[in-house]
């Protein structure tokens, strides 16, 4: 099963599988991971890289980073305030000694089919605490227009700040949401050519909507971020090549 799974350089494979395993997508048993268009296999490669390396993470530009990486960490659960159902996984996790930073991940999945919002009546529990109410207003108008977003699924960007604004606390750091989506130059049939400006429209629409609560909400793409990496190490450089080479982000 594991055989298949091609990794680049420098990232640590047992680590990395037993984290995938662990998550939920079931990536690894059902081949998606191995599929060439991957959305976990562009997320896993480029963050695997620094889960030995912390130190070096490039942090996201519009991230005010008062103290160094400790931790970074791919397939993240970000547990709500209770013990049963289901958790939501972030494709990443970067940790400073006052920050948790979660990352949601995309590649072709913004482009494809259109979204339709689905929020169950647990996320209406009061244990969010008193900032954050946009996202909570987020998840109420996500209720009454399912498809008010086509591109972007804003239902599971509320799920995951839920998740962090709750783990966050437990770890007495503040807490962020980024969504790193990727713009590949070729997106393959059933796509619209207008999908990224639409995408983008539909990102800043969200963000304007949840500014200002205690989940702070950052979104660029792969190729902006991966633009602001430091030229040294040459190692890091390699790695971002190795990136773009690869995945076409």
């Amino acid at each position: 099963m594991t055989a298949a799974i091609e990794l680049l350089p420098g990232i640590p494979r047992e680590h990395v599988i037993a984290r995938l395993s662990k998550a939920g997508g079931n990536e690894l048993e059902s081949g998606k991971f191995a599929n060439p268009q991957s959305s976990a296999a562009l997320a896993v490669n480029t963050f695997g890289w620094f889960v030995p390396r912390p130190t070096l993470f490039p942090m996201f530009q519009g991230i005010p980073a008062v103290s160094p990486v400790l931790q970074v960490e791919v397939e993240y659960c970000a547990r709500f305030p209770w013990s049963g159902g289901r958790h939501p996984y972030l494709d990443a996790a970067v940790e400073t000694e006052d920050q948790l930073i979660g990352i949601e991940s995309k590649r072709f999945e913004p482009y494809r089919d259109a979204k339709c919002a689905v929020l169950s009546a647990a996320y209406d529990r009061p244990v969010w605490g008193s900032n954050m109410y946009r996202f909570e207003a987020m998840r109420d108008a996500l209720r009454q227009a399912p498809d008010r977003f086509t591109y972007l699924d804003a239902a599971q960007l509320v799920k995951h700040a839920f998740g962090l604004v709750t783990d966050s606390r437990r770890k007495a750091k503040s807490a962020w949401l980024v969504y790193l989506f990727a713009e590949p130059s070729s997106l393959g049939a059933g796509c619209a050519f207008d999908g990224f400006v639409r995408h983008r429209n539909e990102i800043s629409v969200f963000a304007e909507a949840v500014r200002g609560d205690a989940v702070g909400f950052l979104a660029l793409s792969y190729r902006e971020w991966l633009a602001s990496w430091p030229l040294t190490p040459a190692s890091l450089t390699q790695h971002a090549r190795l990136v773009v080479n690869r995945f076409d982000p």
